[in-house]
């Protein structure tokens, strides 16, 4: 039997706010290699900022790889999570299209995280791809796999901790599931609301595993650093379940859903059909990317 990743009080802090960090889960070589051919696939360079462009960005993917054979130690953990590792969805794998955050941006000021509005907040639900149910396999886990060291005001993601129980209220009380887009203004009404805000600082390699009803937004990148990140679900091979005849069989993560609930146990019966969805943001990354190859040269004009 593999000696478990998560203490007991790491189980418990997950439970009760809503993440855990892992250290050291990947090298910093290896971090550094993907991240030099990220950027050159957005036509800049990592070692020159006068070639990058402003703000987030991804590129196109090149590459997808396991979970468990990038970071083995955070694949164990988001499996001791989740129930056990017959309980993910498999394959998972992580892919190569960073979220990068560029910066240069000064007509940004940085903020510490608080629920106070700023023009660059985003807070929001993961989940473009899918009708959200309290229950949804879509997503068992959400992941922040760090290639790159974040320091305070370097553009780490803004998590609200105490956001999972008004969302937990909110799908348990909307059985019929809630349209991604509809979600954006309860989850900044939400945010607002919040008091126990977290910056994802750290130190190439680290991972944040976050539970899936967990509201988050980017942040400035005030510092001379682009921030790399990647943040690929964990599904479920089945729907989360809240009545489990063993209680003891709830995994942490549903064990989170019920002490947001404040209940014991909980049944759920979704009131419509799961439902994917294309995002928009397809679209949106894929004219950022033909600009940035026409501005290069390596596209005619149209």
């Amino acid at each position: 039997m593999q000696t478990p990743v998560l203490s007991e009080s790491d189980i418990e802090h997950f439970i009760t706010r809503g993440y855990v960090r892992v250290r050291g889960c990947f090298s910093r070589e290896m971090a550094n290699d993907l991240t030099r051919r990220a950027c050159e696939r957005l036509y800049c360079k990592i070692d020159d900022p006068s070639s990058w462009p402003s703000g987030v960005m991804r590129p196109p993917e090149s590459q997808r790889v396991p979970f468990a054979e990038i970071a083995p130690r955070a694949w164990q953990a988001a499996c001791e999570l989740i129930g056990g590792a017959d309980r993910a969805k498999t394959p998972c794998t992580w892919g190569d299209g960073f979220i990068i955050n560029f910066g240069r941006q000064p007509e940004h000021t940085w903020m510490a995280p608080s629920g106070a509005p700023h023009s660059w907040h985003k807070w929001h639900k993961d989940g473009d791809f899918f009708r959200h149910f309290l229950d949804s396999p879509e997503q068992g886990l959400l992941v922040i796999g760090i290639f790159s060291d974040i320091e305070p005001g370097g553009g780490a993601t803004y998590i609200a901790s105490d956001s999972i129980a008004p969302i937990a209220r909110m799908l348990a009380d909307h059985p019929e599931g809630i349209y991604p887009p509809d979600l954006l203004a309860p989850c900044k009404e939400i945010a607002a609301n919040c008091s126990d805000f977290v910056e994802t600082t750290g130190e190439i390699g680290d991972v944040y595993l976050l539970h899936p009803f967990m509201v988050h937004s980017q942040s400035v990148n005030a510092s001379n650093r682009a921030r790399f990140i990647v943040n690929p679900p964990v599904m479920l091979r089945e729907p989360m379940c809240f009545s489990r005849e063993i209680p003891s069989a709830h995994s942490p993560v549903e064990r989170g859903v019920l002490h947001a609930l404040g209940v014991e146990r909980y049944e759920f019966v979704p009131a419509r059909p799961r439902e994917a969805v294309v995002p928009e943001r397809i679209l949106r990354e894929r004219r950022a990317w033909e600009e940035r190859a026409r501005a290069a040269g390596a596209l005619g004009s149209a």
